[in-house]
């Protein structure tokens, strides 16, 4: 069982302390801090969590093996850098960083101290992905063609306004870096390092702010890719991998639905119907088995299960998109 300090104790920072909290045997939640204490002393009460007033006191308890950050994107590099010179390890919900520079920074950090980095890209660990990515590299998509990332959801339409998060420095180039920051993940994983992407952003809902993205994009592997994301219309996700043998794709906001069709091998097969093979996983906790995962880390000492590389690649990506966006032309990732 390791101790582990919540930094951000907003609805993700809560919904990350819920999934573990007096469920799980390998991590619970010791201490807490957040920028507003006053409205998160309830809440520490009834978890059990003591509520320390600054992230200096997190990382100076010596009882903490690890720090959670649920906190606004810009804050985490210097956050990661701190917790790993205090000998901390490190799960950072997504983005790591807002560009390239940042994400190797915070990863030489922890390198360099022996301690463990943890990207929160939940999506990873969904046993639809994880089949989707089993198919990809096993070879029985064959070569792969085209990846289509689609997400959205409505709470763009009634986010506060006064939120870090609809602030464009926090969180640029429309819905990327709420939601469309899973899929672009999943892709390089899957379809490994992008080379060009072209970004378009606009308003689409009721509030001032950029809430829809669509990006084309080019990998190094000579594959092309799309990638949509809109916070103010209905829930929705896809992602789809096309291949020269098949074509594979997760579905369904909760993931739960795999679905499989297979290419025709010959001319004579041609003429028959393509029959689908459908996995479905129902209720799956991802929360809890990424944040298990980052637990065994800790204690073994393993790789965890999102690679540093591509953590580092995909914030190049991102900031490539950032640019892509505000100059309206395409961008060589860097």
């Amino acid at each position: 069982m390791i101790n582990a300090a919540i930094v951000g104790l907003g609805r993700w920072g809560r919904r990350l302390v819920d999934s573990v909290q007096g469920r799980s045997e390998s991590m619970r939640f010791a201490v807490a801090q957040t920028r507003t204490p006053a409205g998160a002393a309830d809440y520490c009460r009834q978890k059990n969590i003591r509520l320390l007033d600054d992230f200096d006191a997190v990382l100076a308890s010596p009882d903490i093996d690890a720090v959670v950050l649920a906190t606004p994107h810009s804050l985490h590099v210097e956050q990661i850098c701190a917790a790993a010179a205090a000998g901390k390890h490190v799960f950072v919900e997504k983005p790591v960083a807002l560009d390239a520079a940042g994400a190797r920074r915070a990863a030489d950090a922890c390198r360099k101290a022996g301690v463990i980095l943890a990207a929160g890209f939940v999506r990873r660990f969904h046993p639809s992905t994880r089949e989707l990515f089993a198919r990809a590299r096993d070879g029985r998509l064959g070569t792969l063609c085209t990846l289509i990332g689609e997400q959205s959801h409505s709470a763009g339409k009634w986010e506060d306004i006064a939120s870090w998060r609809t602030d464009p420095l926090e969180t640029p180039a429309g819905a990327l870096a709420g939601i469309g920051i899973h899929n672009l993940d999943l892709m390089i994983g899957i379809g490994g390092r992008i080379r060009d992407v072209h970004a378009l952003v606009a308003r689409r809902g009721p509030q001032d702010i950029l809430d829809t993205t669509m990006v084309l994009l080019s990998f190094e592997s000579g594959a092309s890719g799309s990638l949509f994301c809109s916070l103010v219309t209905a829930a929705a996700f896809r992602l789809a991998v096309y291949g020269t043998d098949g074509v594979a794709e997760v579905l369904n906001p909760s993931l739960e639905t795999f679905r499989f069709l297979r290419a025709h091998k010959s001319a004579a097969e041609h003429r028959q119907p393509v029959i689908a093979e459908v996995i479905e996983s129902p209720g799956f906790d991802m929360i809890a088995d990424e944040l298990n995962a980052f637990a065994h880390c800790v204690e073994t000492g393993a790789p965890f299960p999102v690679p540093l590389d591509e953590v580092v690649h995909g914030a190049a990506a991102f900031e490539a998109i950032v640019a892509s966006a505000r100059t309206k032309q395409p961008v060589r990732v860097s």
